[in-house]
């Protein structure tokens, strides 16, 4: 699944360069400073696009949708870190809450994501990062919800989002290849086709046919970055999202036993 994103204020750039006539619905708070890797389960804010009576609209929303029901401290502690991915699958089962939403529509806009890669004989899962090859921001199709509660303090009812997920292609598949959701990923739309998914007259037919859209692997640049989830600086001194290169780090679709010894860090 996705849970590791990264952005900056290029992509606000790209935004408006994409969009020229878009509507900043408020003054974008966010230190961009620490947007170069964001964890969903910090629920912090990210760029959203959604349409507002057929005109998009910038908001920064939440990463971990609050859904009607979770209206209790406990529910919402209980569901929320699960509620960062809606499954393309689950989409249109009548039963999950992604298809009772599933005409609130968003964009997340971001440069890139990260993915956790499992290698024999590394301690750690080796994280890689994932971008068009393009170099375009990515817009990355989910869904939005307001909180069910109020913020005490200022009576807003908060934005909240999801990010799709679908099976993953076979660049993906060799980095996402572990874990109870391991061969799967965002759904990846070059932005130009991303801006359907806004669109407010789409059927459940179209979107159906939205959503079965698979990347090519040739449209993607990945490659492995330091440890990503920890306050430790990178030994290079680079940013999160640049490459590191591992000693010993076999080529994707090789996963067996590396010939020698790993650094003890992995």
């Amino acid at each position: 699944m996705c849970h590791d994103l990264s952005f900056s204020a290029n992509t606000v750039e790209f935004i408006t360069d994409l969009l020229p006539d878009i509507e900043f619905d408020h003054q974008l708070d966010i230190d961009f400073s620490m947007t170069d890797h964001t964890l969903s389960m910090s629920h912090k804010k990210h760029l959203v696009l959604l349409s507002k009576e057929n005109h998009i609209h910038l908001n920064t929303f939440e990463w971990g949708l609050i859904a009607d029901f979770m209206n209790t401290p406990e529910a919402l502690k209980k569901y929320r870190n699960d509620m960062a991915n809606a499954r393309a699958e689950k989409i249109f089962d009548k039963r999950s809450v992604w298809c009772r939403i599933r005409k609130q529509r968003c964009l997340v806009a971001v440069n890139g994501i990260y993915e956790h890669r499992k290698v024999a004989g590394f301690k750690n899962k080796i994280p890689y990062y994932i971008k068009l090859k393009s170099e375009q921001a990515l817009l990355l199709p989910g869904f939005y919800n307001y909180s069910p509660n109020a913020d005490p303090e200022t009576g807003e009812m908060t934005g909240t989002f999801s990010i799709i997920t679908r099976s993953a292609n076979e660049i993906m598949s060799q980095i996402h290849n572990d874990g109870n959701n391991k061969n799967r990923m965002p759904l990846f739309v070059p932005a130009a086709k991303a801006l359907q998914w806004l669109d407010e007259s789409m059927t459940d037919e179209s979107m159906q046919a939205f959503i079965d859209y698979c990347i090519d692997s040739t449209e993607l640049t990945v490659y492995p970055v330091w440890m990503i989830r920890t306050t430790k600086e990178r030994p290079d001194g680079k940013e999160k999202s640049e490459p590191f290169e591992y000693e010993y780090l076999p080529a994707l679709g090789d996963d067996g036993p590396a010939q020698e010894k790993q650094s003890s860090l992995f």
